[in-house]
């Protein structure tokens, strides 16, 4: 295995030939997209990868500098795309991979043929008519509590990410996934994440896009999907159901469905609400 492969732990299956690259959100890894491959793979060259400092990547890669911000993730994006030879993919990016999948695809739109974007956010911070759904703060104090206690932080975020509350299991799940995260790179990582402001990006995007977004999420409200949705050219917006930030996890089902519907439409459709 190539170091670049190494480095992220990227894993490649599938039967098909057009490549589908899923990338995880904060605090989480590979293993969270577990509900969603299957419904794929026999179509899809499969590709999945952990961020540095996530899963099983190498966390002695990790450089402050060069995650400084989230450029220094889409490098990785396109470094395995560079790696595999990837072009015209499918990304799926969940959370802040989003994001990051947004800014591989403006820098090099070759390699992506369609976005999935699921609870995307460009801003977390309010800033005049702009509702990212935090003050600045409560980000700070999120922060703040963050850099004191990890896994206090972990146990008391992760419920309130996921919610599904009747479903307790899933917060144990992401709870979890948080707490396994190195503790330096996962405050390192939030501070990049919270207080990053990508509005501007999203008019560059060439890509055709499809926005989901969940019912009663706490990190993306329903004004930062229709945001994304009134500012990313030829995208389209799905409401979903699903209440909480991690429908890959909590309603694996509907959002195969979602995605389905996308990929087999190869023309932009109307938004649905």
């Amino acid at each position: 295995m190539s170091a670049v492969l190494k480095r992220n732990n990227v894993k490649v299956f599938g039967r098909g030939q057009t490549p589908m690259i899923f990338a995880h959100g904060y605090g989480c890894d590979q293993n969270m997209w577990r509900f969603i491959t299957p419904a794929f793979e026999d179509r899809y060259k499969i590709v999945l990868f952990d961020h540095i400092g996530h899963g099983h990547s190498d966390a002695a890669a990790f450089d402050p500098a060069q995650y400084g911000s989230l450029n220094g993730y889409a490098d990785d994006v396109l470094a395995i795309c560079r790696e595999l030879d990837l072009t015209d993919a499918v990304f799926v990016g969940h959370s802040v991979s989003a994001m990051i999948g947004v800014l591989a695809a403006i820098r090099e739109p070759e390699r992506f043929a369609q976005l999935v974007l699921i609870g995307p956010s460009p801003r977390y911070i309010d800033d005049g008519d702009y509702v990212g759904g935090f003050k600045r703060e409560d980000i700070e104090g999120l922060l703040d509590f963050l850099d004191s206690n990890h896994l206090g932080w972990s146990s008391t975020m992760a419920p309130v990410i996921m919610a599904n509350p009747e479903r307790p299991e899933l917060g144990e799940e992401l709870t979890n996934s948080f707490c396994r995260t190195d503790p330096d790179i996962a405050k390192h990582f939030a501070r990049v994440t919270f207080l990053s402001d990508n509005r501007a990006d999203l008019p560059l995007v060439k890509t055709r896009a499809l926005i989901l977004q969940c019912s009663h999420d706490a990190i993306a409200p329903e004004a930062v999907g229709r945001y994304m949705h009134q500012n990313l050219p030829g995208s389209e917006f799905i409401q979903l159901s699903a209440t909480g930030h991690c429908p890959n996890l909590s309603a694996p089902e509907e959002t195969i469905a979602a995605m389905e519907a996308f990929l087999r439409d190869p023309a932009p459709v109307k938004a649905v609400a």
